[in-house]
């Protein structure tokens, strides 16, 4: 169909069946902050955020530039006692288009796709400004402004070679390269959104060139945008060009006038009005009628994007989690294994995800050489080795009539479903030769295979139990998939 500008139009937008069956996909967050690759360790984001000193001790590294401009903040010491009084954040840009020469886009393209990835979206500006690729577009604050290769042209031929999808991240409504005021609070975060005309029309034009030149199959915008902008105009010139493509929901706007008025609530008051918006959003995205708050609007998405989270019930709505392996995006090269996630914990993640119709969107951190750290590459790869056997039970699926369930020895038991095939998967490794699954709905099972095991298993059910015959030696792994055939679903 023909999209017009307007939000009649864009919302009979239907989610294309490529990103309900991928599940899985990788997230790059690579830039300046990737040369001091520092922030505060032992904490994540989520929970310090309420810390009153939160922004001064961010353990985002990717928040590099801000939490420097804040006085007297672990990392201003650190830029101090390793660089210097002299030495600015924009200093690093040599350094780093030095580092970016080693770089071989096609060894991290085939990375993502052994780990099993189906799509990528890259980083292609942060909240410092920096580009990754050579725009027509440049910043009239900063000459030279940008990465020297073109980074996002070069990983883009790569990932697409390799079957899959690429897709842009893109600070929409901050960057600090025009605004240099640190965000220290939450108002002073709503004041960091305030932004002169010329950077509205440097961010649309940015939009646009991404859009024509490399052809991303997903827009992934951050933070908010731009007051006085149509953003229809923008998704209709999208979708018109790309049928088949996505974008995600953080495309909030929020005019001068509203952010005056919560500016004059205390940080907490913010907090709570942040996150009574976030929760309507949610139950709004489930509904046929939806409202919209004073001042803000909800614009449409394809899909939401929580952080670090997942849900207790399977949405209606398509949404996708974003995470680290560590609890950083960028690469913090003072992270250690205490930090990580370890695969295993990661892949229970991914199969509790997809049961509930989201994807997960996994960060990596690369070095300032585009070099993956060995803790990240052996999780994508121990991923990749997982799904390879399980992958059927996660790609291509779609949630069953229930997500959850327990084995009667406790285990937690999610399910998926495709065709006449019901998946059930157990997060642990069952005690005994058998294994019983309760509260099962009435199921005609013709067959029961356990993937990556050849034969048939025996089985019994009754009583809505299912009580399924394990091999013997059973292998060690973070989860196993069991195929049920059934007559009907």
């Amino acid at each position: 169909m023909k999209y017009t500008p307007d939000k009649e139009s864009i919302r009979k937008h239907e989610v294309p069946a490529w990103f309900h069956d991928a599940k899985f996909g990788i997230f790059i967050h690579w830039g300046l902050y990737s040369v001091p690759a520092f922030a505060v360790t032992g904490k994540d984001f989520i929970s310090s955020i309420e810390e009153e000193d939160h922004y001064a001790n961010n353990p985002y590294a990717e928040w590099y530039l801000n939490s420097l401009r804040i006085p007297n903040s672990p990392t201003q010491k650190y830029h101090q006692e390793s660089y210097g009084d002299n030495f600015s954040y924009d200093d690093f840009i040599p350094i780093f288009n030095e580092e970016i020469k080693k770089w071989n886009p096609q060894e991290m393209a085939e990375t993502f796709k052994k780990a099993g990835a189906k799509y990528v979206v890259l980083v292609t500006k942060h909240h410092d400004g920096f580009l990754l690729w050579p725009s027509k577009i440049p910043n009239p604050q900063k000459e030279n402004f940008c990465a020297s290769r073109d980074i996002v042209g070069e990983l883009s031929r790569e990932v697409v070679k390799g079957g899959m999808k690429m897709g842009f991240y893109y600070s929409g409504v901050l960057d600090w390269s025009f605004n240099q005021n640190p965000i220290t609070s939450e108002a002073s975060s709503l004041s960091n959104r305030i932004m002169p005309q010329e950077y509205v029309n440097y961010a649309n034009n940015h939009w646009y060139e991404l859009i024509d030149k490399y052809e991303p199959m997903i827009l992934w915008n951050d933070i908010g945008y731009l007051w006085g902008t149509n953003i229809y105009e923008i998704f209709a010139y999208y979708y018109n060009k790309f049928p088949e493509g996505v974008i995600n929901n953080r495309w909030m706007q929020m005019s001068d006038d509203v952010i005056n008025s919560l500016q004059s609530l205390s940080d907490c008051l913010i907090k709570q009005a942040d996150k009574s918006i976030s929760k309507w959003e949610e139950r709004a995205y489930k509904k046929t009628k939806k409202r919209k708050p004073s001042g803000r609007d909800i614009v449409h998405c394809d899909f939401l994007t929580p952080e670090y989270k997942s849900f207790n019930v399977i949405l209606d709505k398509k949404w996708e989690t974003c995470r680290g392996i560590g609890n950083s995006f960028g690469y913090n090269k003072f992270e250690s294994e205490a930090d990580y996630s370890t695969s295993e914990k990661l892949i229970r993640n991914l199969v509790d995800i997809v049961s509930k119709n989201g994807n997960l969107l996994l960060n990596v951190g690369p070095k300032a050489d585009g070099t993956l750290p060995e803790i990240q590459k052996k999780c994508l790869i121990d991923i990749g080795d997982w799904l390879n056997i399980n992958g059927e039970a996660i790609y291509n699926t779609r949630p069953w009539i229930k997500a959850e369930g327990y084995t009667l020895e406790g285990i937690d038991v999610r399910f998926t479903r495709k065709d006449n095939k019901l998946y059930i998967i157990l997060l642990e490794k069952p005690a005994k030769y058998f294994t019983v699954i309760e509260n099962l709905f009435d199921l005609s099972i013709l067959k029961i295979y356990l993937l990556g095991f050849d034969g048939e298993l025996s089985w019994n059910y009754k009583l809505n139990q299912l009580k399924i015959f394990l091999p013997k030696d059973l292998w060690n792994s973070p989860a196993y998939s069991f195929q049920l055939v059934l007559s009907g679903i």
